[in-house]
């Protein structure tokens, strides 16, 4: 089978800067799911996903005289991934300095050698955020991916702001057994910045 030949990452971007349509197709037909998934985790819209991911695609084959046979090339096409998402977030809206901090500090984590420990980490939250008991999984929603304040979460649930502050707590506290310190990095990819109480 011919696209057999393309599984060596080297071999697949020489055919590729070769012009190699053949490649192209089992570049596309590789990566297309995995990196769909991993723009899903950071724009947290498919819609937008899509468009990142097409534009790598594309910018791949305007550019492939560029490619190097040298680069780890999963690594390569996540990194570009990213940058695609991130400047598709300055397109679609202001961002404060605290957000352009957790942009570097999460430029810092995706580089060559870590892609696929970050995979694993929003693998790992996603996983933990499904896990959490019921209460707290529904206040930190609320908190994350709504955007809610404490005030308006306690009105929300009709409980105390004590209570939102505990089951949050409790949450943060449980995803930090799974992913570590990092956590509010891992956050901002899933979730984006949102309101403080």
């Amino acid at each position: 089978m011919m696209s057999s030949k393309f599984e060596n990452p080297s071999v697949l971007i020489s055919h590729l800067k070769r012009g190699n349509e053949e490649a192209y197709k089992y570049l596309m037909t590789t990566y297309h799911r995995l990196l769909f998934n991993y723009a899903i985790s950071l724009t947290n819209d498919r819609a937008m996903a899509q468009d990142v991911v097409q534009e790598v695609f594309l910018n791949i084959w305007r550019d492939r005289k560029k490619l190097h046979e040298s680069y780890a090339l999963k690594n390569y096409i996540f990194k570009m991934t990213y940058n695609k998402f991130i400047n598709q977030y300055h397109k679609n809206r202001a961002i404060s300095s605290i957000e352009r901090a957790y942009m570097e500090a999460l430029d810092e984590s995706i580089d060559d050698n870590n892609t696929e420990l970050l995979e694993r980490k929003l693998a790992l939250i996603t996983e933990g955020i499904s896990n959490l008991p019921a209460k707290c999984k529904e206040t930190f929603l609320l908190s994350k991916k709504e955007g809610l304040t404490n005030i308006e979460i306690a009105a929300y649930l009709n409980v105390s702001t004590k209570t939102v502050e505990g089951h949050l707590t409790k949450a943060y506290s449980l995803l930090r057994e799974r992913v570590g310190h990092k956590i509010k990095h891992l956050l901002f990819l899933l979730f984006g910045k949102t309101k403080r109480a």
